[in-house]
């Protein structure tokens, strides 16, 4: 955990779902127990959706679902949920978002955890902002949330820094944002992981795309579809998504 008393900004940091989360709050008397009341149940909401979705805790309703342990229907409605926008994510993007993957033998079983982490951001982001006069960002591997309010004086955006994908120490981008999501695909950071439905293949290429909008989910959504999906989506979501927008590098 780190803070800065002098600008009115403190961070929390902490190891969830496999990666580093940070929540930073401006605002006053952030040492108050009303604020870390409310950074701790942010951080519960992301625990929370580890322990239902994860793919590498056995005992994840994610996990007994591909053993065929439990049937969606039977699950946590917080997984029916995320069934809910898997699919909608796979109408909208046209199929270029699928979470129909293939596992460690090739065959396809169902992985949300491409839609979790943006879904459960935005859940812990939800429980800031109900905190009175404090603005908020939470972040999990980029994929980012911004809102609340700053009581102190007029609303700051947050810069948010897009690296250059060719070269990770160079920032080729600066988004400056409010309230919205800001979210991330491709494959300098891991490698392969990105699944191409129509190709039924990994995408190896390099590259990013970076989708700016008022939801982090469909921001997350909408960077995974457009780095895997035909170069022709990127084209089309002004027109499908007029509140979203795509940074291409």
């Amino acid at each position: 955990m780190t803070a800065d008393v002098a600008t009115g900004q403190r961070a929390w940091v902490e190891q969830i779902m496999g990666m580093p989360v940070s929540i930073h709050l401006r605002g006053a008397d952030l040492r108050c127990a009303t604020v870390e009341e409310a950074v701790e149940a942010a951080f519960e909401e992301l625990r929370h959706a580890d322990a239902l979705f994860s793919l590498w805790q056995r005992g994840s309703e994610v996990r007994r679902i591909r053993r065929g342990e439990l049937s969606l229907a039977d699950s946590d409605p917080l997984v029916q949920e995320v069934a809910r926008w898997c699919r909608q994510a796979t109408e909208r993007t046209h199929g270029a978002f699928t979470c129909e993957l293939p596992d460690e033998d090739g065959t396809r079983r169902w992985d949300p955890t491409g839609l979790v982490k943006g879904w459960a951001v935005e859940r812990a982001a939800a429980v800031l902002d109900r905190l009175d006069g404090y603005a908020h960002s939470v972040n999990a591997g980029g994929d980012i949330a911004l809102g609340g309010h700053d009581a102190s004086g007029p609303v700051r955006p947050w810069r948010i820094g897009i690296e250059d994908p060719r070269d990770r120490s160079r920032i080729a981008e600066v988004v400056e944002m409010v309230c919205g999501g800001v979210a991330t695909s491709g494959t300098a950071a891991r490698g392969a992981h990105l699944w191409d439905p129509e190709r039924q293949e990994w995408v190896r290429r390099t590259g990013s795309v970076t989708v700016v909008g008022p939801s982090l989910l469909w921001a997350d959504i909408w960077a995974t579809a457009l780095f895997v999906g035909p170069p022709g989506l990127v084209r089309e979501l002004p027109r499908l998504e007029p509140d979203y927008r795509a940074i291409v590098l």
